[in-house]
Protein backbone atom coordinates (compact mmCIF):
# COMPACT_ATOMS: atom_id res chain seq x y z
CA UNK A 1 0.00 0.00 0.00
CA UNK A 2 0.92 3.43 -0.61
CA UNK A 3 1.50 5.56 2.37
CA UNK A 4 -0.61 8.59 0.58
CA UNK A 5 -3.49 6.11 0.56
CA UNK A 6 -3.91 6.41 4.20
CA UNK A 7 -6.08 8.91 5.83
CA UNK A 8 -5.28 10.96 9.14
CA UNK A 9 -7.90 11.07 11.51
CA UNK A 10 -9.77 14.58 11.36
CA UNK A 11 -10.91 14.22 15.08
CA UNK A 12 -7.25 13.23 16.11
CA UNK A 13 -7.17 15.09 19.52
CA UNK A 14 -3.19 15.78 19.41
CA UNK A 15 -2.47 18.67 17.72
CA UNK A 16 1.22 18.05 17.66
CA UNK A 17 4.20 19.87 18.64
CA UNK A 18 6.64 21.10 16.05
CA UNK A 19 9.22 19.90 18.43
CA UNK A 20 7.92 16.63 18.07
CA UNK A 21 7.39 16.35 14.71
CA UNK A 22 11.18 17.78 13.69
CA UNK A 23 12.47 14.91 16.24
CA UNK A 24 10.21 12.29 14.35
CA UNK A 25 10.89 12.89 10.83
CA UNK A 26 14.32 13.30 11.90
CA UNK A 27 14.55 9.76 13.67
CA UNK A 28 12.76 8.34 10.34
CA UNK A 29 15.98 9.30 8.54
CA UNK A 30 18.51 8.06 10.69
CA UNK A 31 17.19 5.42 12.55
CA UNK A 32 14.66 4.05 10.44
CA UNK A 33 10.69 3.48 11.25
CA UNK A 34 10.44 1.41 14.99
CA UNK A 35 7.03 1.04 15.80
CA UNK A 36 3.81 0.79 13.06
CA UNK A 37 0.67 2.64 13.05
CA UNK A 38 -2.83 1.75 13.60
CA UNK A 39 -5.38 1.93 10.84
CA UNK A 40 -9.14 1.12 10.58
CA UNK A 41 -10.54 -0.98 8.10
CA UNK A 42 -11.26 2.03 5.72
CA UNK A 43 -7.62 2.99 6.04
CA UNK A 44 -7.93 5.95 8.50
CA UNK A 45 -5.88 6.63 11.04
CA UNK A 46 -6.28 5.67 14.88
CA UNK A 47 -3.49 6.15 16.70
CA UNK A 48 0.35 7.37 14.38
CA UNK A 49 -1.56 10.50 13.24
CA UNK A 50 1.99 12.75 13.54
CA UNK A 51 4.23 9.33 12.85
CA UNK A 52 2.38 9.00 9.37
CA UNK A 53 2.64 12.79 8.89
CA UNK A 54 6.85 12.09 9.63
CA UNK A 55 6.98 9.84 7.38
CA UNK A 56 5.57 11.42 4.73
CA UNK A 57 7.85 14.30 5.40
CA UNK A 58 10.60 11.86 5.59
CA UNK A 59 10.11 10.46 2.11
CA UNK A 60 8.41 6.80 3.25
CA UNK A 61 6.17 6.20 -0.10
CA UNK A 62 5.37 2.36 1.16
CA UNK A 63 3.05 0.87 3.91
CA UNK A 64 3.36 -2.97 4.79
CA UNK A 65 -0.22 -3.71 5.84
CA UNK A 66 -0.78 -6.29 9.20
CA UNK A 67 -4.28 -7.28 9.41
CA UNK A 68 -5.32 -8.10 12.96
CA UNK A 69 -8.86 -7.82 14.89
CA UNK A 70 -7.40 -6.69 17.72
CA UNK A 71 -6.86 -9.59 19.70
CA UNK A 72 -3.18 -10.16 19.38
CA UNK A 73 0.08 -7.63 19.99
CA UNK A 74 1.88 -7.22 16.56
CA UNK A 75 5.81 -6.95 16.71
CA UNK A 76 8.23 -5.36 14.74
CA UNK A 77 11.10 -6.94 14.69
CA UNK A 78 14.00 -4.76 13.02
CA UNK A 79 16.42 -7.26 11.86
CA UNK A 80 18.79 -4.81 11.52
CA UNK A 81 19.21 -3.60 14.95
CA UNK A 82 20.16 -4.74 18.40
CA UNK A 83 20.01 -2.88 21.96
CA UNK A 84 23.19 -4.22 21.91
CA UNK A 85 23.75 -1.78 19.40
CA UNK A 86 24.09 2.01 19.55
CA UNK A 87 21.57 2.69 17.13
CA UNK A 88 19.35 0.14 18.69
CA UNK A 89 19.61 1.83 22.20
CA UNK A 90 19.05 5.05 20.06
CA UNK A 91 16.07 4.22 18.68
CA UNK A 92 14.58 3.29 21.94
CA UNK A 93 15.61 7.01 23.61
CA UNK A 94 13.98 8.56 20.35
CA UNK A 95 10.48 6.52 20.53
CA UNK A 96 10.17 7.54 23.84
CA UNK A 97 11.32 11.01 23.60
CA UNK A 98 9.34 11.75 20.33
CA UNK A 99 6.38 10.82 21.70
CA UNK A 100 6.76 13.30 24.69
CA UNK A 101 7.66 16.15 22.73
CA UNK A 102 4.73 15.74 20.18
CA UNK A 103 1.72 15.71 22.48
CA UNK A 104 -0.02 18.69 22.74
CA UNK A 105 -4.36 18.19 23.46
CA UNK A 106 -6.07 19.91 21.40
CA UNK A 107 -9.31 21.25 23.72
CA UNK A 108 -12.00 21.88 20.74
CA UNK A 109 -11.44 17.88 19.64
CA UNK A 110 -11.29 16.39 23.49
CA UNK A 111 -14.82 18.69 23.45
CA UNK A 112 -16.57 17.35 20.74
CA UNK A 113 -15.58 13.54 21.73
CA UNK A 114 -16.80 14.26 25.74
CA UNK A 115 -19.22 12.12 24.83
CA UNK A 116 -16.34 9.08 25.27
CA UNK A 117 -15.53 7.75 28.50
CA UNK A 118 -12.02 8.93 28.80
CA UNK A 119 -11.93 8.83 32.32
CA UNK A 120 -9.80 5.37 32.04
CA UNK A 121 -6.97 7.26 30.45
CA UNK A 122 -7.08 10.44 32.98
CA UNK A 123 -6.75 10.66 36.49
CA UNK A 124 -9.62 11.96 38.69
CA UNK A 125 -7.46 15.70 39.16
CA UNK A 126 -6.71 16.00 34.70
CA UNK A 127 -11.26 14.94 34.62
CA UNK A 128 -14.30 16.32 35.58
CA UNK A 129 -17.40 13.94 35.29
CA UNK A 130 -18.10 15.37 31.73
CA UNK A 131 -14.89 13.84 30.91
CA UNK A 132 -13.67 17.08 29.62
CA UNK A 133 -11.66 18.92 32.03
CA UNK A 134 -8.02 18.14 31.61
CA UNK A 135 -5.38 19.63 34.30
CA UNK A 136 -1.69 19.76 34.24
CA UNK A 137 -1.75 16.99 30.81
CA UNK A 138 1.24 16.47 29.56
CA UNK A 139 1.51 19.41 27.52
CA UNK A 140 1.11 21.90 30.74
CA UNK A 141 -2.34 23.17 29.63
CA UNK A 142 -5.70 23.09 31.70
CA UNK A 143 -8.62 22.69 29.83
CA UNK A 144 -12.51 23.23 30.59
CA UNK A 145 -15.37 22.77 29.23
CA UNK A 146 -18.31 24.83 30.70
CA UNK A 147 -21.73 24.21 31.72
CA UNK A 148 -22.97 25.56 28.60
CA UNK A 149 -20.38 23.92 26.36
CA UNK A 150 -18.22 26.63 26.32
CA UNK A 151 -13.73 26.12 26.53
CA UNK A 152 -11.71 27.62 28.33
CA UNK A 153 -8.10 26.78 27.50
CA UNK A 154 -6.11 28.13 30.90
CA UNK A 155 -2.56 28.73 30.75
CA UNK A 156 -0.03 26.36 32.18
CA UNK A 157 0.69 26.11 36.30
CA UNK A 158 3.96 26.62 36.75
CA UNK A 159 6.32 23.29 37.22
CA UNK A 160 7.23 23.10 41.22
CA UNK A 161 9.92 21.49 42.20
CA UNK A 162 11.12 20.15 45.34
CA UNK A 163 14.77 19.10 46.56
CA UNK A 164 14.73 16.73 49.31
Amino acid sequence: MLITDLKPDDKNANKGRKRGSEAVTHSLKELGAGRSILIDRDGRVIAGNKTLAAAVAAGVQDVIVVESDGTKIIAVKRTDLSLDDVKGRRLAVADNRTSELGLEWNPEVLAELSVLDLKPFFTDAETQQDHCTLRNTGAGQQVRRGRRGSIRVRPPLPEVWISI
